[in-house]
């Protein structure tokens, strides 16, 4: 009866924490997204109205990798308590700094109010927002591969991950709403609406996740004394090979997911001239698919390894290029859903879910937060974080879509020479000696 008692214990544990981090990662995702999809459709014209439509939204992303670059100060700072005072702590702290961020973007006055203070403010609160999702995935999915019972890490912290599909969904959802009215209705007001709503989801997020409790690993850190003084110092100097592969796996993912969904939305609204709904409806279609896609890549990289899925994300990425951007160009509602399926569902969202279990299996436990944000932040900055701005430029140069598709297979390929570099580690017990050492000081 106790065992049973225990083990029912054990699983409304795990249930409460996959939900929590689903939660979360929802809400840190809702506004990025919505960050992405404004700067496309709003921003340019709001905040940076001086400068002709094309390059009013490279402006716009520019401050859209603005949250890119601070990101990995996010994951720095959150890293470094997050290894050292605990997993949950910080997971609260993060939602309230990204969710208090976008709210007060909806209420920020725009260029014609306030002049070159808005776009300021714009950037400010947009670096905030980067912080806080810079310390949220980590410990979001620190906390469940902890939580996850051997030989399912891969699909426990699949899960958080799920909430970039449901964050997308949520929010094109939520631009499509606003967007009935009329174009000149969500420039002069609407668009302020999903940023006001996101305070909804911080409530209900913070609500499940302070139930939450700390990780058996962390928990065992505690009784061993084994936690770093400074665990950045720690990454650097002992795992830099990890990092190295890391940030090379993350390239294509990071790429790949910031085209086919920020980029895409400028592209066939600004450059092709066709309506937003084109790509805010393949985006839904995407979102969804995608939620199914990224547990069932967890699950099977528990079965088959991380780098095999892993690696055929990255492969759709690479041989779906050219044919994804010929089929937007073809200008054809149904080709663009295709092309927005295939590129980001299949590609972005299968590399989703291996990668969470893959980054954290580099490095032990001790270190495990800090080490998985510095991989996952900095393998954004030359990718992500420039993505939109330097595809848009691409277009501009070159007059047609072909250089952007290449820069996507290139950063498939880096992903794919990192993977074979790497050895494979989902078949690991990779916690077994500190919880050996924890039991034997109970002992």
């Amino acid at each position: 009866m106790t065992s049973d008692v225990h083990s029912s214990t054990e699983t409304r544990m795990r249930r409460n924490t996959v939900l929590a981090s689903v939660l979360g990662s929802v809400v840190e995702w809702y506004d990025f997204f919505l960050y992405a999809t404004m700067a496309a459709l709003v921003f340019n014209k709001e905040f940076f109205p001086t400068f002709d439509p094309l390059v009013g939204s490279m402006v716009a992303f520019v401050t859209f990798a603005a949250g890119f670059v601070t990101r990995p100060l996010g994951g720095l700072i959150f890293g470094h308590f997050g290894d050292r005072i605990g997993r949950k702590k910080i997971l609260v702290l993060t939602m309230l700094i990204m969710g208090g961020s976008t709210f007060l973007m909806g209420v920020l006055p725009t260029y014609a109010s306030i002049g070159v203070l808005a776009p300021i403010l714009l950037l400010v609160l947009r670096m905030l927002q980067g912080i806080g999702l810079g310390g949220e995935w980590g410990g979001a999915a620190v906390l469940t591969f902890e939580h996850a019972p051997r030989g399912r890490r891969g699909y426990f912290s699949s899960w958080p991950q799920t909430g970039v599909p449901i964050g997308l969904l949520l929010s094109t959802l939520a631009v499509n709403l606003v967007s009935l009215p009329g174009d000149e209705a969500l420039v002069a007001w609407t668009w302020r609406l999903p940023f006001l709503a996101s305070a909804i989801l911080v409530v209900v997020g913070l609500f499940v996740r302070l139930k939450v409790e700390e990780p058996p690993a962390f928990q065992a850190m505690v009784k061993t004394e084994d936690r770093v003084a400074v665990p950045m110092l720690e990454v650097f100097r002992r795992y830099p090979k990890q990092l190295l592969i890391g940030t090379g796996a993350r390239l294509s993912e990071s790429i790949t997911f910031n085209i086919y969904n920020a980029f895409i939305l400028t592209y066939t609204t600004t450059v092709l001239g066709l309506p937003n709904r084109y790509a805010l409806n393949g985006l839904l279609i995407a979102s969804v698919i995608g939620f199914v896609i990224i547990p069932v890549a967890g699950r099977l990289s528990d079965r088959y390894g991380r780098r095999v899925v892993f690696g055929a994300g990255a492969a759709v990425a690479l041989v779906s290029a050219f044919p994804v951007f010929a089929l937007v160009d073809s200008g054809v509602a149904q080709l663009i859903w295709l092309a927005i399926v295939v590129g980001w569902a299949l590609g972005a969202c299968t590399m989703f879910g291996a990668e969470a279990a893959f980054f954290a299996e580099l490095f032990p436990a001790r270190v495990r937060y800090t080490g998985m944000s510095i991989v996952y932040q900095l393998g954004v900055l030359p990718s992500g974080a420039i993505a939109p701005a330097l595809a848009i430029f691409l277009v501009s140069t070159f007059d047609s879509s072909w250089p952007v598709a290449v820069y996507v297979m290139v950063a498939a390929l880096i992903t794919l020479i990192s993977l074979r570099l790497a050895r494979e580690t989902a078949f690991d017990d990779v916690d077994a000696d500190l919880h050996q050492r924890a039991s034997q000081q109970t002992a």
